[in-house]
């Protein structure tokens, strides 16, 4: 039986351990959560840790067992399984005896909800309440969905005693192979891109593929940041039989980690394309995996299998969540930053929660501390940033790197060096020092590109450690940790009831009224990011990269256009008109002034 998702938010994934057992603390309430499984560590460790408090008999898998990687990841989704069910079934009957526990669990449900409704029609009948209670939680409720996700770029090869491993002990083919193994029915997010040799091994597990009843056990989801991308990735895998049931949309720069700048398209134009587009998504997608998969002699599907569009990214108020759904008809709005404030649904540690409760605009920013080379959204003040600057100090630079899961740099040994080791640094560091005529500014520039990255495979799990009060081993890398910028409005630890609460409209956890909206502020980010590159690009500037400043001005000129209609043609947002109305006039006066350099003849 397939029930509607009783919420129509999620928390999407962050970093490798903030939502690391989401799940175990939000899906009992019909939540669903994103765990990031590249990190094997983490997951062990978080096994053993629930292992112990809930008194379980899951054993201990070492890095010594035949494919470690892989099993520890499904162990893991396994226990988070047996939890999540556990804690459900405990849910229910408590809300079924405690009058109080109801309310309180009706008052965190959407307003429109036909479930809100039910429940509430049959606590005001006089007769048979509870029987018809029960039979009612019974049929509708389920828990939120355990989902995990996998960063496709982070598939760095594997060796034992110096010889390479087959690919698919790869680390992404490990983690996917440990999520098809495991018991869950539940959805695997792609992020950061297209990994074919990734996408083709997933053919190899039937629970990807539709059953006699047309069921799929896992599902796929695709985080995407524009509409073509998804048109080629969903073909690409439709090719194989396979279907991807959820297209996240989200913002290339108001969001958390790792920021995938689009050419200069903003939210607002995206999401609008693929409302006007959905169905021809859906028809080409159909046609291609009813061929592949008769042609692979599997179970086919006469009408297309159900995909959503979900969008997350700068979300911050109970009006834009509601706009969202309404005007661009999305099934799910993703809330993820301001749940760092909420030590029910997230693993974070005291110090770097507060931290993040001071932290201003300002204090939010797009770094280059990421070993992938790609900006990355961060905070200042960080304890891994304050350990850094102690280290330089002391002439000391780059991590131990005792993870290696961002070692993808072959520049220095076939194996993969990362470029925030100690190892990289010197060998860079020393190169530089060797180079003849460099300006001091120049010298300066380059030593902060190879000094700026940090150790994100330790920085990004210690909160989570801390939190649970574990045992951190090996040189002191303090917590980095990667909200988005509209973080900077949420000022204030909360509880998982206001927060939801908020989301839905029934209580304001914000206490700045000068929050710009959710679609200016990406403008203002994007027009920022535009003036940067060109400020800070090299000397030779070549006529590529003129055509693509070019095409990112036009694509934010006409994004300015789009909003001036949407705004006033829409019934949303009408008390704050006159504001958005005069920033969208400025940023368009700032993108005008904008120079693109001229190729030198």
């Amino acid at each position: 039986m397939t029930h509607k998702p009783l919420h129509n938010f999620h928390i999407p994934v962050m970093g490798l351990a903030y939502t690391i057992d989401s799940p175990i603390r939000v899906a009992q309430y019909g939540i669903s959560s994103v765990i990031s499984i590249i990190d094997d560590e983490i997951l062990e460790k978080m096994k053993n840790f629930y292992n112990r408090k809930f008194n379980l008999d899951y054993l201990g898998i070492s890095t010594k067992t035949e494919d470690y990687r892989a099993k520890r990841i499904t162990a893991y989704l396994d226990m988070v399984d047996d939890i999540v069910n556990e804690k459900f079934e405990t849910f229910k009957q408590e809300i079924t005896k405690n009058g109080e526990a109801l309310k309180n669990f009706i008052a965190i449900l959407p307003n429109t909800s036909d479930l809100k409704n039910g429940l509430q029609n049959l606590i005001n009948q006089k007769d048979n309440v509870s029987s018809g209670i029960r039979n009612f939680i019974e049929s509708n409720l389920k828990p939120g969905s355990i989902d995990v996700n996998i960063m496709t770029k982070v598939d760095k090869d594997n060796y034992k005693k110096d010889e390479q491993l087959p690919v698919i002990f790869n680390d992404a083919h490990a983690s996917l192979r440990g999520f098809a193994q495991s018991k869950l029915s539940s959805s695997m997010v792609l992020s950061a891109g297209m990994n074919p040799r990734l996408y083709s091994y997933i053919e190899e597990f039937d629970d990807f593929f539709p059953d006699q009843n047309g069921f799929l056990k896992k599902k796929i989801i695709l985080k995407v940041s524009d509409f073509r991308s998804a048109m080629i990735q969903g073909n690409f895998l439709a090719k194989k039989g396979l279907w991807i049931s959820e297209y996240r949309i989200e913002s290339g720069l108001n969001c958390g980690g790792h920021a995938f700048a689009t050419e200069g398209m903003l939210l607002g134009p995206i999401m609008e394309e693929f409302k006007q587009k959905k169905d021809e998504l859906i028809r080409s997608a159909h046609a291609l995996m009813i061929t592949a998969l008769e042609q692979k002699g599997k179970h086919t599907v006469s009408e297309p299998l159900g995909m959503k569009i979900t969008v997350q990214g700068g979300v911050g108020t109970s009006e834009e969540h509601e706009f969202l759904l309404e005007n661009y008809k999305v099934d799910s709005v993703g809330w993820g930053s301001p749940f760092l404030l909420v030590p029910e649904a997230t693993s974070v540690d005291t110090e770097t929660r507060n931290l993040l409760l001071k932290s201003k605009e300002q204090d939010f920013y797009l770094s280059n501390i990421s070993p992938l080379g790609v900006p990355f959204n961060t905070v200042k003040g960080t304890s891994n940033e304050i350990l850094k600057y102690q280290k330089e100090a002391a002439g000391k630079y780059g991590s131990s790197c005792p993870k290696k899961l961002l070692a993808l740099s072959k520049e220095f040994s076939p194996q993969g060096t990362c470029t925030a080791s100690k190892k990289y640094q010197d060998i860079k560091l020393k190169e530089l020092q060797d180079e003849q005529e460099l300006t001091a500014e120049e010298f300066n520039r380059r030593k902060t590109e190879i000094t700026d990255k940090a150790c994100l495979c330790v920085g990004l799990v210690n909160a989570a450690y801390m939190e649970q009060n574990l045992e951190i081993k090996g040189e002191k890398q303090g917590v980095v940790i990667c909200p988005g910028p509209n973080l900077a409005f949420f000022d204030k630890e909360v509880s998982l009831s206001e927060m939801v609460k908020h989301i839905y409209g029934n209580a304001n956890i914000l206490t700045d009224n000068n929050r710009p909206n959710m679609f200016i502020n990406e403008l203002k980010m994007y027009v920022d990011y535009l003036k940067k590159e060109i400020s800070s690009s090299s000397i030779q500037i070549t006529s590529s990269q003129i055509k693509k400043w070019n095409t990112f001005k036009k694509n934010i000129s006409e994004g300015i256009e789009y909003y001036h209609h949407l705004f006033n043609t829409s019934t949303f947002f009408t008390s704050g008109l006159k504001t958005i109305e005069l920033q969208l006039q400025e940023y368009k006066l700032m993108l005008t002034a904008i120079e693109i350099p001229q190729a030198k003849k």
